[in-house]
């Protein structure tokens, strides 16, 4: 069965206040792109709608928590990130204060909207801003843990990336997220791969359509802070190949960290980064043809895979 991360979420925020949690929901005329609305039914109280204006959005919510609430926000990333980088940046981060930051539509998945709509910067925007926790969710099993555990457990504020789209379970039914521990999906001895968030699906078809002509250590990277890469470094040790897939750009994202640990630990693996390259606008079309554009889908990433384990 496959959910919406961000209907994952609404619900387990209904569930909080619920349990006598007090949580404020924000956003930016985004009621629809925040897939808010059922929660807005049952509790109308408990939404507050800005309007256009995402730089207002952020210094509300920042005003909300010192207040007492544990204030959400939820909008398109572009829009968060571009817009609102500097209310991000010095009223939640500098003031460390208790906002949750729901960037929604992550990557490409806005569809025909273009550049303007689409956001492959945001990991690697986040990552400059101190204090915040930042993660990019698998599946809606990680996304509902991991939105309960910012919520009930983390003080202070949380940026979550969030793809579009139905996306099936493909962690255990006895999963327990832990802040920064990978998940490890597969055993193998030829290469490494660690996907961004929902990436890992891809990652795992092309694995399965190979029909064993490999094998590998595949890792979804779900939380980028905290971030502890015990295991992938383990792995990365003992196959000396790497690949790196995301729907972000190759600059500040999975393949920057994960070259940053190579180089760090003293590796000298052989490392090849699949995203959005540095520099380079997304195209003006659908998040699938994206995919396949940039090497992102199943077929892009095999042939990514043939390349690493042929030394090119």
């Amino acid at each position: 069965m496959s959910a919406c991360l961000r209907e994952t979420q609404v619900a387990t925020y209904a569930k909080l206040v619920k349990e006598g949690v007090n949580l404020v929901y924000l956003v930016s005329d985004s009621v629809s792109t925040s897939k808010i609305k059922p929660f807005l039914q049952e509790f109308p109280d408990r939404v507050v709608n800005v309007g256009i204006a995402e730089q207002n959005l952020m210094g509300i919510a920042a005003g909300m928590a010192n207040g007492g609430y544990i204030a959400i926000t939820g909008n398109a990333t572009p829009f968060l990130i571009s817009r609102s980088n500097e209310q991000l940046k010095v009223d939640i981060s500098y003031t460390n204060s208790n906002v949750k930051v729901n960037g929604l539509h992550a990557g490409f998945s806005y569809g025909t909207d273009g550049c303007t709509h689409h956001e492959v910067n945001d990991v690697s925007v986040v990552r400059g801003f101190p204090n915040f926790e930042i993660y990019v969710p698998c599946d809606p099993r990680e996304c509902a843990q991991m939105t309960e555990y910012a919520i009930k457990d983390r003080v202070g504020p949380v940026y979550f990336s969030l793809n579009s789209g139905n996306f099936p379970d493909i962690t255990p039914e006895d999963y327990r997220f832990v802040p920064g521990k990978p998940v490890k999906f597969s055993e193998g001895k030829d290469l490494t791969i660690v996907a961004l968030g929902t990436a890992v699906h891809d990652a795992l078809e092309a694995a399965k359509a190979s029909a064993g002509a490999y094998s590998a250590d595949i890792f979804s990277l779900s939380s980028i802070r905290p971030l502890d890469l015990t295991d992938v470094i383990a792995s990365i040790r003992k196959t000396g190949r790497v690949l790196t897939v995301e729907q972000h750009s190759t600059h500040g994202g999975a393949g920057s960290i994960i070259a940053e640990a190579i180089a760090e630990n003293g590796l000298g693996a052989k490392l090849k980064r699949l995203g959005v390259p540095e520099g380079s606008y997304t195209k003006n079309w659908v998040a699938p043809d994206n995919k396949v554009y940039f090497g992102l889908d199943a077929a892009g990433i095999a042939k990514a895979v043939a390349a690493v384990l042929a030394g090119k």
